[in-house]
């Protein structure tokens, strides 16, 4: 008898949905790519309704509804942070009561979305502790029988970090850190200080950390500071989130908000935090730099007191901190670990994908399957699908290629210098492009990050671009050459390589790159594979298929986004467009 599981991420930022079939993945989606709002999140019923009809089934054979939250969990703690702060907990409570309510209400709205009335509803409903997702998330689909386990992000369920041990289809939790400490709230913290507080923003800091000095290290001690057993604590006096409220709010679109975390403490000490949009000064990049070497410092107490608890060689690590490649990258020379497992929504959307692979192995007693190692699991589009959208476009010269044509033309392309909008296959689960809704360009060429900011991503100058490379020749070009194929990483490039793919490089000489498996991702890796018979680089140039705004999903967008900006080339699918000079 076939099972389906529904896992569900709602209510938080990055809503989600992903549906299982007897333990395989039928999708994957996170709302953002189908409504269009960055960060979407409010309920994801527009995933839910792709995903069924990509699984061809009703709402009515899913048998179980696996829920990325838990309200009861942690409950000791929650008690025990009540009795000590009883006199400024309204805020905490009453929103805590509010995410409690509407967690609450996911089945009823999942009736509505299906035009059912609840109570038709059949399937059962198991809500799954925040930090157990990100943990199963990773280490389930890892294909190690037995790994370490480490979850970090903001908060989730009163806890923000959670150490365990897999172990077949068991997960055994360890220890926890909980609320109101967090390297979460630590890092986004000091990123809205220096200007850069919308959700997500952690990630564009990292890229500006290198070009800061090391200049606050004492301060930043303070902030947060190593304990016993692998755990830390926030200096508290430099934050407000336990006594202002910590939950993320989003507005009537579904955009996630991020209330001011940081304290008038850290204003005393640091001077007047960045407003957005203004210059970038010595000290904005001194703090960005400070904060990710205080970071990755806590990290690695983690880590190894990790390693030193389990001895096990491989470590699965997921959570929105699991975001942070640059420290990840780091494992292989700063830890005893030997083996790295993410999930490719590393952030909160992989909470559908917990849950649901929870339920399935910790809860159902289902045995662990075949491991999980690619991203495609959004939707896809027919041929005629791209052509009908073309035409409609007025693109009537594209033109069809077999597919050894389409790669060695695109090639072509790229090595000329052109910038190719590259639209295949599945959509890609997770916030990274990885070759089916990417722009493609030469890594090699001093002047292409320039000419990308330029004519299509207009982003910030000191955000790096990242290589994709043929798997197989990680070890030529990087420092390390265990795999990261979803971009997971961050490797030093050697020095001999760095102007070949000088495009990628970043200014400490390092690249957060996608290694490319032909068995996982075969038409990325023969386009790939087309550019280094033409240039003897196996490396392109990979950036997300959009233009400030969510990555492009259907064919209708990926041709808006092409027309609109200064893109050269786009190959969808077979058919190969480009533009007249």
């Amino acid at each position: 008898m076939t099972t389906h599981i529904l896992g569900i991420n709602a209510f938080h930022a990055d809503a989600s949905a992903v549906l299982l079939r007897d333990g395989e993945v039928v999708g994957a989606i996170a709302e953002e790519r189908l409504s269009r709002v960055k960060h979407y999140a409010g309920f994801p019923k527009l995933a839910v309704l792709k995903l069924l009809e990509m699984g061809g089934i009703s709402i009515h054979e899913v048998d179980h509804i696996a829920i990325g939250r838990d309200s009861t969990a942690n409950l000791l703690q929650k008690v025990a942070f009540s009795v000590k702060n009883v006199t400024r907990i309204t805020k905490l409570a009453r929103q805590r009561l509010e995410n409690r309510a509407q967690v609450h209400d996911i089945p009823t709205l999942l009736a509505d979305a299906c035009e059912i009335e609840p109570k038709a509803l059949k399937a059962k409903v198991h809500n799954v502790e925040h930090h157990l997702c990100h943990a199963a998330s990773a280490f389930y689909p890892s294909g190690y029988n037995k790994a370490a386990i480490l979850s970090v992000d903001g908060f989730g369920d009163f806890a923000s970090t959670m150490i365990a041990v897999g172990d077949g289809t068991e997960i055994k939790i360890l220890d926890r850190v909980y609320f109101p400490h967090s390297l979460g709230i630590f890092y986004t913290a000091l990123c809205q200080f220096i200007g850069y507080g919308k959700y997500g923003d952690e990630g564009k800091v990292m890229g500006l950390a290198p070009y800061g000095n090391v200049a606050h290290m004492d301060l930043m001690r303070e902030l947060v500071h190593e304990t016993e057993h692998g755990k830390f604590e926030l200096g508290l006096d430099y934050f407000i989130h336990h006594t202002e409220g910590v939950d993320y709010s989003f507005n009537q679109d579904g955009v996630p908000e991020v209330a001011p975390l940081y304290s008038q403490k850290l204003i005393d000490k640091l001077g007047k935090p960045r407003e957005p949009k203004t210059e970038i000064t010595q000290r904005d990049k001194d703090i960005a730099r400070s904060m990710q070497e205080r970071f990755e410092e806590v990290y690695f107490h983690i880590v190894n007191d990790l390693h030193q608890r389990t001895g096990l060689d491989s470590i699965c690590v997921a959570g929105g901190v699991a975001l942070n490649s640059v420290a990840n990258g780091m494992l292989f020379d700063r830890s005893k670990f030997k083996q790295f497992a993410t999930h490719p929504a590393a952030g909160d959307d992989g909470t559908a994908f917990g849950a649901a692979y929870y339920v399935h192995h910790a809860v159902l007693g289902a045995s662990r399957g075949a491991p999980v190692h690619h991203a495609y699991f959004g939707n896809e589009y027919s041929d005629g699908e791209m052509k009908s959208a073309l035409d409609k476009a007025g693109f009537h010269d594209a033109v069809k290629l077999d597919d050894d044509a389409l790669y060695t033309r695109t090639a072509r392309a790229i090595a000329d210098g052109k910038v190719v909008g590259w639209f295949q296959g599945r959509m890609e689960w997770g916030p990274r492009a990885l070759g089916s809704r990417s722009i493609l360009a030469h890594p090699g060429r001093a002047d292409m990050k320039d000419i990308l900011n330029a004519r299509i991503k207009h982003r910030e100058w000191f955000r790096p671009f990242a290589p994709s490379i043929l798997e197989e020749h990680v070890g030529e070009y990087f420092e390390h050459d265990h795999p990261s194929p979803y971009m997971m990483l961050v490797y030093k490039t050697k020095p001999e390589l760095r102007e070949q793919i000088q495009a990628t490089d970043h200014v400490d000489h390092t690249g957060r790159l996608q290694s490319v498996n032909k068995a996982y991702a075969p038409r990325y890796h023969a386009i790939i594979s087309a550019f280094y018979q033409l240039t003897g680089i196996p490396v392109v140039l990979n950036t997300s298929f959009n233009e400030n705004e969510p990555i492009v999903c259907t064919p209708e967008e990926a041709i808006d986004c092409f027309a609109r900006t200064k893109m050269d080339v786009l190959a969808m699918g077979n058919w190969f467009v480009e533009k007249r000079s």
